[in-house]
């Protein structure tokens, strides 16, 4: 089968197209027909030696892919050979064939695409776990969205509209400025052009946001922490920045807030049953039209390196796509 394999540590231009054999299976696993993968920041940093699990080499990377179950493993239950699914797995999505365990597939409905299908994912089961399970977000709520632009915060904005909160997001030009009121973020916020901080307390009254979503950390966070409310909830969803920051713990005392670390794998190892169930209300949501994740740059396998490069200069919102059938 025709798959992008890492060789070496390094940036996207180390990855190789190459004909591999494909991947074994499992009794408790599915093969999967890849007709489509959708990019993440983990494969920004796994093939770069920059992600916490660094799989041995050589290695395919890529966690979410779209397609059909091409057969299942003799322990599976609920899924069979010819059903369309979405699939997780740490790495191996960018190949014309994915190996996953039964419990990280997903039958898709009949009306979502397998584009909508990947692109879906783990943006929007990381954003829904983290508004509804770790922040309780309730409706008529503020939430301040960061880096709103990128695949997990355009799911959030998405989510949080859904749940009935008033929406405002941070990104990055006018372009995505409009992208993100159409989702219905009531308030945009360049944070190119300074600090966010005091625009957050003059949209809201002087309060402050009560739930912020923070997949940047760094600055970013320092600044959160200065802008939220009494009460409120600061989730610590990733580093996209680059910058782990240091919570001063005199603020967390002083404004009687939280901050609330988001890690959809552990919430998937620990809880699986709850993930399923997570994603079956996501699945129908998005059959029903309530949810649109959305694609703004598409790429064959063998430019994936092209892909990676647009996630990396932040020329793409919501996701990219690589076309692999």
């Amino acid at each position: 089968m025709k798959a992008i394999v890492c060789k070496e540590w390094g940036g996207p231009d180390k990855l190789v197209v190459e004909e591999i054999s494909p991947p074994l299976m499992a009794a408790n696993q599915i093969r999967l027909a890849v007709n489509v993968a959708a990019l993440s920041f983990v494969d920004i940093l796994m093939p770069a030696g920059k992600y916490q699990v660094k799989p041995e080499l050589p290695f395919v990377p890529g966690s979410h892919a779209a397609g059909e179950i091409l057969e299942v493993g003799k322990d599976v239950n609920g899924l069979i050979s010819g059903d369309r699914a979405y699939a997780y797995g740490q790495t191996g999505a960018l190949a014309e064939e994915m190996v996953v365990a039964a419990d990280s597939a997903h039958r898709l409905p009949e009306n979502v695409s397998f584009e909508t299908g990947a692109a879906y994912g783990n943006a929007y089961g990381t954003s829904f776990h983290a508004l509804r399970d770790r922040a309780e977000l309730q409706p008529g709520e503020t939430l301040l969205v960061h880096g709103a632009g990128g695949g997990v915060g355009l799911a959030a904005v998405d989510i949080g509209r859904e749940m009935g909160a008033r929406v405002i997001a941070t990104a990055r030009g006018e372009e995505k400025a409009k992208v993100l009121r159409d989702y219905g973020a009531e308030a945009v916020i360049d944070y190119t052009k300074g600090p966010f901080k005091e625009q957050v307390k003059d949209l809201t009254n002087g309060r402050g946001a009560d739930v912020i979503y923070d997949p940047v950390g760094g600055d970013v966070f320092d600044q959160s922490l200065r802008c939220i409310s009494w009460g409120g909830r600061l989730l610590v969803v990733g580093f996209a920045s680059g910058a782990i920051p240091s919570v001063p713990a005199n603020l967390p005392l002083l404004k009687g807030c939280a901050v609330v670390g988001v890690s959809f794998g552990g919430f998937r190892k620990q809880q699986p049953e709850a993930v399923q169930a997570l994603h079956q209300t996501l699945l129908e949501w998005l059959a029903g039209g309530r949810l649109k994740p959305m694609v703004s740059l598409r790429y064959p396998l063998e430019r994936t390196s092209d892909a990676i490069n647009a996630m990396t200069e932040r020329r793409s919102i919501g996701r990219v796509i690589v076309n692999i059938r």
